[in-house]
């Protein structure tokens, strides 16, 4: 049994309110009590009978706190990079002639096949330590670059095994097989969405917590994710769905329809995909980094005003956009989307809690997991000016990790 008592923050973010002069006190990997620190109790029953017994005390110096950040849109697991690509895209070059130089998610697929497992297991371990280095604690991460049974299933086992190892984050793990149609399957694409239909059990069985499909031009149609999402759903995981990233193909509608956990990008969401999503109750995942990539801004401050549920992701991906720091994306939200920090800072913690289906996280509360960071900072005002705020410190389940 371990108790830490964390003193002298000067402003605690807790998710719900704002406390200045406060502590926490940690038992083991759960809050078991925070507030003001002219209010710590002199006992906690069955945490500590005295406060000066406590087996650690560390003086935060003033500093920012908030519940670890949480990341709730992520493509990890592939191995090369596509910055040749990057460099024809913003020099103008169009999707098709991208593809006729060998650009695309299929030129990931094709680099990830040919990698042997202890050089991706490596590449994606490297990923996730920065995530959590970064104050992300807790991250989304999805399959998607094998596009076979075997390989997507093993994709899987291995985030579940790297969640395991010291100083990794938390991780959720997405089976996204319906990515695109693979060239072995070309001129089949129903039979690809029969086949990736059966092995949604077999992902679950490996550890699998969502399952995601890909509904866009030049990826699959609304009833072929239909039916991939309802396998899913079938077997216990939590369906997801890429909505509206670059046109409009009745993701949302069917979102709503099935009452996905969310619908994400949404770069291109309509006035009637928002009152559909607050119809519904269908939280929004948006990534600004990717959607200025893209050049299209989803319609965030509509989402909000009309009560949508808001989380916010990186969509690290090897082929538009590198970022595993949240904190940058909470900047660029501000910036990009219009957010108030506060929104933001929601977004990236309770928000993501929400929409991963984890309520045991995303706000410092008792009985909720002790995921806090440290930032170098005094004010949640920081993260609108730093684009990119640093951590000092981050404690995953009470653990510090830095």
């Amino acid at each position: 049994m371990t108790v830490r008592l964390l003193t002298n923050i000067g402003r605690l973010w807790t998710g719900h309110d704002v406390c200045s002069n406060a502590a926490i006190l940690v038992h083991n990997d759960r809050i078991a009590w925070v507030g003001r620190a002219a209010d710590l109790p002199q006992s906690v029953p069955g945490v500590v009978d005295d406060i000066v017994d406590v087996d650690h005390v560390e003086n935060l110096g003033g500093a920012l706190v908030t519940p670890g950040l949480i990341d709730a849109h992520t493509h990890p697991v592939y191995a090369g990079n596509r910055y040749a690509e990057m460099a024809m895209r913003s020099g103008g070059s169009s999707a098709s002639a991208i593809a006729a130089a060998g650009g695309g998610i299929g030129s990931t697929v094709t680099v990830t096949r040919g990698t042997d497992p202890w050089t991706l297991c490596n590449g994606v371990r490297e990923r996730l330590r920065e995530w959590l280095l970064g104050g992300t604690t807790t991250v989304e991460a999805k399959t998607g670059y094998h596009l076979t049974r075997d390989g997507e299933l093993a994709d899987v086992r291995l985030l579940r095994e790297l969640e395991k190892e010291p100083m990794m984050p938390r991780v959720h793990v997405t089976f996204l097989a319906a990515h695109v149609v693979p060239p072995e399957y070309f001129g089949r694409q129903r039979d690809y969405v029969e086949a990736v239909a059966s092995w949604c059990a077999d992902a679950a069985g490996a550890g699998a917590d969502s399952v995601d499909v890909y509904c866009d031009d030049g990826h699959f149609t609304a009833e072929e994710a239909r039916w991939v999402l309802a396998s899913g759903r079938n077997v216990g995981l939590l369906p997801r769905i890429h909505a509206g990233a670059y046109n409009r193909r009745g993701a949302v509608q069917l979102a709503a329809e099935m009452g996905c956990a969310s619908a994400d990008l949404l770069h291109h969401a309509s006035d009637e995909d928002v009152a559909l999503m607050a119809r519904y109750g269908v939280p929004a995942v948006v990534c600004p980094g990717a959607a200025l990539q893209v050049g299209h801004l989803p319609p965030v401050r509509r989402m909000l005003a009309q009560g949508v549920p808001i989380a916010l992701g990186s969509d690290h991906n090897p082929g538009h956009c590198g970022i595993t720091s949240m904190s940058l994306v909470i900047s660029l939200a501000v910036a990009a989307f219009g957010m108030s920090v506060g929104d933001a800072l929601r977004a990236a913690t309770l928000g993501g809690a929400q929409v991963l289906g984890a309520p045991d996280r995303g706000i410092l509360a008792p009985g909720r997991l002790a995921d806090i960071v440290q930032w170098d900072a005094d004010h949640e005002g920081a993260f609108a000016w730093s684009f990119g705020l640093k951590p000092r410190r981050v404690w995953r389940g009470g653990v510090p990790v830095q």
